[in-house]
């Protein structure tokens, strides 16, 4: 099993409020580089942060990587737009960094990143039968509104904060629409350009690869929450008809803002919702997406639903260890922490 990660950046992330990858916007850039380097090494390399709410949720790399270390799967970093350089090893897919989508144009080389993304996802070996895509972007959620937006797609999106921002994303794709002179639904059949103008690199190198490995009778499964859902959107968009699964978290179903039977449905998109039992740990980590922080990312839904039954508890053991190795480590209890987040409401 190959897990294939796009990472990129998007101007849209530093958009106030919107984003909870990573304590505070200065380091938010660094999420995406650090986010590939804790998947492949296990820890960060050069990348100066390890990405964390500024409330002790660390990244779902965190968890996806306590996930390879349980069960194993080989992994393929796609450089889709950084801000910042990873010493993770990458397919350079020449991306420029996703602008914010209140402009004109978000991301210009749109089509091309998709092209050069499917000959990559059609070149790959004939033995890697099944792909799992994943994604790590900050701000892509609100990407991924303004994309399903253009292309007339009612899909809800979640969010890596507790209570999502809802309004506050709408209103910035309000601004973009109105930045590129669009209506919602203007876009529709012609994904790309929603991309171009409402979106983000990362969604053109997901989109290119899955379609270029569905091309040549791959497997292909879209590890994530909605911001992969808005790729099966541009997918279907494009006239990509194969056969296409969605893995994701228990917290993204559990979002009120999201509808995955109704996009499924909507999509032809196989949903498969994976319940890690976060909740019998007590340690900070899983506390924090007990609580409805970060929620899905990295690939997490994906690679959760690889782990075997009765496993389960080795990665919640796993997740503490990946988490001391980071230095994101708390002694406080689940009760203490619940008690804060109500005195915080």
């Amino acid at each position: 099993m190959r897990v294939i990660l796009a990472a990129g950046t998007t101007e849209t992330g530093l958009v106030d409020g919107i984003s909870a990858a990573g304590a505070a916007p200065e380091v938010m850039v660094h999420t995406p580089a650090a986010d590939a380097e804790i998947l492949v090494y296990g820890e960060p390399a050069i990348a100066p942060v390890t990405p964390v709410s500024p409330t002790g949720c660390p990244t779902p790399a965190a968890i996806t990587r306590a996930v390879r270390e349980v069960v194993g799967f080989d992994v393929t970093v796609l450089a889709a737009g950084l801000a910042k350089p990873t010493a993770a090893p990458t397919v350079d897919l020449e991306a420029a960094p996703g602008a914010d989508i209140r402009e004109p144009v978000a991301v210009p080389d749109a089509e091309s990143i998709f092209e050069r993304a499917r000959e990559y996802g059609a070149s790959l070996p004939e033995d890697e039968d099944e792909l799992l895509i994943g994604e790590t972007i900050p701000g892509g959620t609100t990407t991924a509104l303004g994309v399903a937006t253009a292309l007339g797609e009612p899909i809800g999106v979640s969010s890596s904060l507790p209570a999502n921002p809802l309004e506050r994303k709408r209103a910035v794709v309000e601004r973009g629409l109105e930045a590129s002179g669009l209506e919602p639904g203007d876009c529709a059949g012609t994904p790309l350009e929603a991309i171009r103008t409402m979106g983000d690199p990362v969604q053109a190198a997901v989109a290119g690869v899955a379609a270029g490995a569905l091309d040549r009778g791959t497997r292909v499964t879209l590890a994530g929450g909605t911001q992969l859902v808005a790729v099966a959107a541009v997918l279907r968009h494009a006239g990509v008809s194969g056969r296409l699964r969605l893995t994701t978290t228990s917290f993204v179903a559990a979002d009120e803002g999201v509808d995955l039977e109704a996009v499924g449905d909507r999509l032809d998109l196989e949903i498969e919702v994976t319940d890690p039992a976060f909740e019998r740990s007590d340690h900070v980590s899983m506390a924090r997406y007990c609580a409805g922080e970060a929620k899905e990312g990295v690939g997490m839904g994906g690679a959760l639903s690889l782990v075997p039954d009765g496993r389960m508890g080795d990665v919640r053991e796993r997740i503490e260890t990946v988490c001391a190795r980071l230095g994101v480590d708390d002694d406080r209890t689940r009760t203490e922490l619940e008690t804060e987040d109500s005195r915080g409401s």
